[in-house]
């Protein structure tokens, strides 16, 4: 069993990973008895740390907000992550957070322990970043968004969508995405009744947060796999799929489009964009025969363009 002291460090620690826990919970998690764990949180009340509590059977803890930030207990690889991330944060695309990025990266590592430091100055020492244009998100938005993810808070916010048309939303947040320079709230549309993906820097939010609400089952177990796809589908629209009479392996030279073997001889070849010529040509140049599965409209595209070819 924990000894006093190193048993608070260790309930402190499990208060900061989770926004509620039963004294049940907590009590498992220690290896002591519940009355243990009420007496462990009156210590920690304390020493300073706003730790809140609902009575009953179905009660439990919570650690709030007081008037100074308490310490956060951070493992090896929870504080190299930390550092990491502020280090590319203080030349990132998110407002007004880079100075304080630096503030807290200086205070971060005065107390990192000498093994940290070496491995967080590796990473930045061989970590090159590309800058890109683009689109900032303000740190508070995504801090608040977060926070509605974590507690299970509605939102209700206006959106400007791609044409400029501005409207009220009200969504269930499920989680952030961040995608090159950008960011994405993935979310569950009250009114839309289904998944959609909203640009963060295109959200603004109104206050106070809607109702609590109970999680739904994402569109994907990976989140980011299905944005990523929704988004593809978004720029290049229009997808063509050709019978290749080669097997996968065999095709070189294609930097872009899905390979899927169909036997030993021949795969599905399918491409997107925003109009066909582009996928005649890609199709054109891979030296081997095919066939259009659809649309039936590249089989002009692929005409036309072997006349130009041709000079007929």
């Amino acid at each position: 069993m924990l000894d006093t002291s190193a048993r608070l460090l260790r309930l402190l620690s499990l208060l900061q990973t989770r926004r509620d826990w039963r004294g049940a919970e907590l009590a498992e998690r220690l290896g002591v008895a519940p009355r243990t764990v009420r007496r462990d949180v009156e210590r920690l009340r304390e020493l300073g740390y706003p730790v809140g509590s609902t009575p009953g059977v179905a009660g439990g803890y919570r650690l709030g907000a007081g008037a100074e930030l308490p310490p956060l207990l951070l493992d090896d690889e929870e504080a190299v992550a930390v550092a990491v991330g502020l280090r590319i944060a203080a030349n990132g695309t998110v407002t007004g957070i880079e100075e304080t990025s630096v503030r807290a990266l200086a205070k971060l590592e005065q107390v990192l322990p000498a093994r940290l430091r070496h491995r967080v100055s590796a990473v930045q020492e061989h970590m090159v970043r590309i800058n890109r244009e683009g689109p900032t998100v303000d740190a508070d938005l995504l801090s608040r968004v977060a926070a509605a993810c974590r507690d299970r808070e509605q939102l209700r916010f206006d959106y400007t969508d791609h044409h400029g048309a501005c409207e009220s939303r009200k969504a269930e947040p499920h989680s952030l995405v961040s995608r090159g320079n950008r960011w994405y709230l993935v979310g569950w549309d009250v009114d839309r009744d289904g998944w959609r993906t909203y640009r963060a820097d295109r959200i603004r939010l109104r206050t106070p947060n809607g109702p609590r609400f109970i999680p739904r089952e994402p569109p994907e177990a990976d989140v980011a796999a299905w944005v990523q796809n929704r988004l593809t589908r978004e720029m290049w629209p229009i997808e063509g799929r050709f019978l290749i009479h080669a097997p996968a392996a065999g095709l070189t030279g294609l930097t872009s489009g899905v390979v899927e073997p169909v036997d030993e001889d021949t795969c599905l070849l399918t491409l997107r964009g925003d109009a066909l010529h582009p996928m005649a040509v890609v199709v054109a140049f891979l030296d081997v025969d095919f066939e259009v599965l659809e649309p039936v409209e590249l089989k002009e595209s692929l005409r036309a363009l072997g006349k130009r070819l041709t000079g007929l």
